[in-house]
């Protein structure tokens, strides 16, 4: 029996959260999470992968919402806003 009202609500093992600036001499990074544990810094898309393949994941679609959430822009947003 399911209940009336619930939502499907995906948990996603990777979160990569929203943009921080980075710092003097430093680029703007996003911080990763995988399985609900901060793993690191990604200043772009390969650098989510290398965190995914040291976890044991395949990504095979980065828009795939069941795998990876994307806060605060999509995996081409890598500035502050």
């Amino acid at each position: 029996m399911t209940e009336v009202g619930s939502p499907h609500i995906s948990h996603p093992r990777i979160m990569v959260h929203r943009v921080q600036p980075g710092g003097p001499g430093t680029p703007p990074f996003r911080i990763v999470e995988i399985d609900g544990q901060v793993v690191g810094e990604a200043k772009t898309i390969t650098d989510v992968l290398e965190a995914a393949a040291a976890y044991g994941i395949v990504v095979h679609d980065l828009d795939d919402p069941d795998v990876v959430r994307w806060v605060g822009g999509d995996k081409f947003t890598w500035r502050p806003h």
